[in-house]
């Protein structure tokens, strides 16, 4: 594990889902437990202002630095409340961990129930930091750029008006691939891959695997299927002129506006997130146990007959 010296004051910023009935017990437990082991919480002033939480606890505007001088953002909820706190995380270049709340929680590490020995294992450090590729969205109209953002599960490019359908040309590597009338565009990374792009169609990518994907959303064409690209590629999308304005929607939770007649350049964002591992069980079983999967036929190779 890299980050935050042993001898420096250790310092967490813990993001909650305030909207859940037992969440203020759920960070009181969370607080009491980093408090008898030394480390600070700091929390944001709408989750603070939620949460009594007793004395002892930092209360920070929410801004891009509510993380900095954190050794790391320790989230409590669902897939939304982590992708948000990537914000803060990514913007102060420290690791994210999640604690699932919610249904699924495909982004968590750790369920709730698991809670005490996840305190216990961040204080003694007995975590690692893997890296997730991003992508970075780029709205051009009128070769001017109307705005920039980036998204650790996807950019989806969607009409603005429900009504009709998004008539866009998709590019890669700047030559033209197809037109598409269709819900949207999603241009996603592994990670989104069992996200919106999952319910769009879209294959699942091993988080391991650097690629970016493209999947029309119910797209009213002959070519309709998703597609996998490099790394390196650049994904462009143009929306028609005649079907009216759209917007970029990245992680479900910000939008750049793309008036009619925009290009949307897509490609791997410049920095990744940092994501907290507790242990080293493979993506594989993630994907049974969050989608829970059939797999009691399975009988695997015996021990004496696995290949080298």
């Amino acid at each position: 594990m890299t980050g935050t010296p042993e001898t420096a004051p250790r310092r967490l910023l813990l993001e909650a889902n305030i909207g859940r009935p037992d969440i203020a017990a759920t960070v009181s437990q969370v607080v009491d437990a980093c408090r008898s082991r030394g480390i600070a919480v700091r929390m944001l002033e709408d989750t603070f202002a939620s949460v009594p939480t007793g004395t002892g606890v930092e209360s920070v505007p929410d801004t891009a630095e509510a993380a900095v001088g954190c050794e790391l953002v320790l989230v409590l909820g669902g897939d939304g409340t982590f992708l948000r706190a990537c914000q803060y995380a990514t913007a102060a270049d420290v690791p994210v961990l999640g604690v699932n709340l919610g249904h699924i929680g495909f982004l968590a590490e750790s369920e709730v129930s698991s809670l005490s020995p996840v305190v216990e294992q961040i204080a003694a450090r007995d975590y690692r930091v893997v890296e997730r590729m991003t992508v970075e969205a780029t709205v051009l109209h009128d070769d001017r750029v109307v705005g920039r953002d980036w998204a650790l599960n996807e950019a989806s490019i969607e009409k603005t008006a429900r009504q009709g359908v998004l008539e866009a040309s998709v590019e890669i590597d700047g030559r033209p691939v197809s037109d598409y009338g269709c819900d949207g565009i999603l241009v996603s990374t592994p990670t989104g891959s069992t996200a919106y792009a999952f319910s769009a169609g879209g294959p699942i990518v091993w988080p391991e695997l650097d690629a970016i994907l493209v999947v029309p959303n119910n797209a009213h064409a002959l070519f309709a299927r998703p597609m996998v690209v490099a790394p390196s590629s650049r994904v462009a999308v143009e929306t028609a002129t005649h079907s009216g304005d759209a917007v970029v929607v990245l992680d479900g939770r910000r939008e750049i506006a793309a008036p009619a007649g925009s290009r949307v350049e897509v490609v791997s964002g410049r920095r990744p997130v940092k994501w907290v591992r507790l242990d080293d069980s493979p993506f594989t079983d993630r994907l049974v146990t969050k989608f829970e999967l059939p797999v009691t036929g399975w009988r695997g190779r015996p021990a004496s007959r696995r290949l080298p």
